[in-house]
């Protein structure tokens, strides 16, 4: 019973893992045909399925990548991240096994670090949502103080009548 309940579960991963490949594939396709287009060249069906095939290996990098981040470093901002990326590298040992089992935002730009451009929109997304959330918490703060502060106009105005 517990063999069939495995082997279920395996082949459902192993469906997922094929249909987000052929998504993968299928993006990159599309971008391949746009730059193309736009360079004047043709790119053979073996070249995009290169470039799929390491797009789609690399991404499962960052995938493993971030699980083992959100294992093992602590939510305290790390002061070095030079080295060959290496956890040991990263941080001393001393830092390491936080055991979260969430991924927050500066994980993942730990991971994207090397790449320039994919940091820095990580990094204009993030203040992004943090503005926005800011400015939310702002509005709801103010809703309560003004619904608060006239739920307590009508009973000072009621008690002040009958003091006199």
């Amino acid at each position: 019973m517990e063999a069939e309940k495995e082997g279920a579960e395996e082949q459902q991963g192993l469906f997922y893992r094929q249909r987000l490949k052929a998504a993968v594939h299928y993006t990159v396709g599309c971008l391949c045909e746009e730059v193309a287009s736009d360079k004047e060249v043709q790119l053979s069906r073996q070249t995009i399925a290169a470039i799929s095939e390491v797009t789609f290996r690399q991404c499962e990098s960052f995938a493993k990548d971030l699980e083992m981040f959100a294992r093992l470093l602590p939510r305290e901002p790390l002061t070095s991240l030079r080295g060959s990326g290496r956890l040991g590298d990263i941080c001393p040992r001393s830092l390491l096994h936080a055991k979260r089992s969430t991924i927050n935002t500066e994980d993942v730009k730990l991971l994207a670090r090397r790449s320039n451009s994919l940091l820095k929109y990580i990094t204009e997304k993030s203040e992004e949502i943090t503005k926005f959330n800011v400015e939310r918490k702002t509005k709801k703060k103010k809703k309560l103080e003004d619904e608060n502060k006239d739920s307590l106009e009508p009973a000072e105005a009621g008690g002040v009548g009958s003091e006199n």
